[in-house]
């Protein structure tokens, strides 16, 4: 149902009377599982920028690429589309290994806004960020965490690649900042099915707490695991990349304290998110994805964009650049602005509370 063709020729064409933006999102693999999700947001924000006017009177439209595959082929495909002049903009949520490979492709020729939350760091001229990174996301977390339940030895559990290596390294400096330290390592491949020999690492190490950077379905079947192991009992887990689809195809019986940090969360009940809610059910109906902080911030991406390109005046990279600093938006998080290339934000701690998260708290985000 909620299918696009990817092949059609009207991609592959110029058309000085539209703005193609490549949405690069995942369509298969760990990341899948909220790919819909991801598709459905950024296209219900295309139409509302389109009903808005456009950007520099063309009508924006998305040219999907799936971002699952090999990081060099998804930057040759996005790279091909820019040559053909059939896309002025990149956009969409997708690994860090990806934006490594294509940032320095295209970041120089078009506008890339990058919506995954990642491990920050990125300073490409070209790459703006509406994403979650470890000092605001994981850092009070962590030292939340620490007060208030005890946590003092940590195990990482993440996928063998640049973001959860990365993340793990601030992880260990936060957790010492809180007395504590962490206990212990593993890194799986993508796509990952057998933890038998790292819960049996984690049950040995003694750690008070999980630390979970893993993706998606492969998030989804450690949770399950987890709690067939009988550790949820005695370790809480913290993830960082945990949305409420994952979230419900993990099952309740899976995710006994279970803490997800992010910028946005479905159960936010402001203003803005409940709009939002409103908008995407009046738009797919009650059968969509579930939305989460994934796919919202696909919406965001599309939105910066936008915002980006209107402020500018122009396509050009170097005028967008300098003018980035004045640029704002309005989305489900309220009024967003940008500052050295990343969107200033709220940042929450959730619990997991059956099929739905319990929101706690607005973390701390100060130095």
């Amino acid at each position: 149902m909620f299918r696009h063709d990817l092949s059609g020729p009207e991609w592959f064409t110029a058309d000085d009377s539209v703005l193609g933006v490549a949405l690069v999102f995942p369509l298969r693999g760990p990341a899948g599982i909220f790919g819909p999700t991801c598709e459905l947001c950024a296209r219900l924000a295309a139409e509302e920028v389109n009903r808005d006017g456009g950007v520099l009177g063309r009508e924006l439209r998305l040219v999907p690429v799936d971002g699952s595959g090999a990081p060099r082929e998804i930057a040759d495909e996005v790279e091909a589309l820019v040559d053909l002049g059939a896309v002025q903009g990149v956009t969409g949520w997708h690994i860090s290994s990806v934006r490594q490979a294509l940032a320095p492709r295209i970041a120089h020729r078009v506008p890339y806004v990058y919506t995954a939350l990642y491990e920050g760091g990125e300073d490409t001229a070209g790459v703006f960020l509406t994403s979650e990174t470890p000092r605001d996301q994981l850092r009070p977390a962590m030292e939340l965490l620490a007060r208030e339940r005890g946590v003092r030895r940590w195990f990482v559990v993440g996928n063998d690649y640049v973001w959860p290596r990365h993340t793990a390294r601030s992880a260990r400096r936060y957790a010492r900042g809180s007395g504590g330290c962490v206990a212990g390592e593993a890194y799986l491949p993508l796509g990952v099915h057998d933890f038998a020999p790292v819960l049996r690492r984690v049950e040995r190490s003694d750690a008070d707490a999980v630390l979970m950077l893993l993706v998606g379905s492969d998030a989804v079947r450690f949770n399950r695991a987890f709690a067939a192991s009988g550790l949820d009992a005695r370790c809480l887990r913290l993830s960082t990349l945990m949305d409420e689809n994952m979230l419900v195809a993990s099952g309740p019986a899976a995710t006994q304290d279970l803490y997800s940090t992010a910028g946005f969360f479905a159960s936010l009940a402001t203003r803005d998110t409940l709009d939002f809610h409103g908008r995407y059910a009046a738009r797919y109906g009650v059968e969509a994805p579930a939305l989460g902080s994934l796919g919202e911030s696909c919406y965001e991406g599309v939105l910066l964009l936008a915002a980006l390109l209107r402020r500018a005046g122009t396509l050009d990279v170097s005028v967008i650049g300098a003018t980035a600093g004045a640029v704002s938006y309005e989305g489900p998080r309220g009024l967003l602005h940008l500052r050295d290339a990343h969107v200033r934000q709220r940042i929450y701690l959730a619990r997991a509370d059956g099929l739905d998260f319990d929101v706690l708290t607005e973390l701390d985000t100060r130095p």
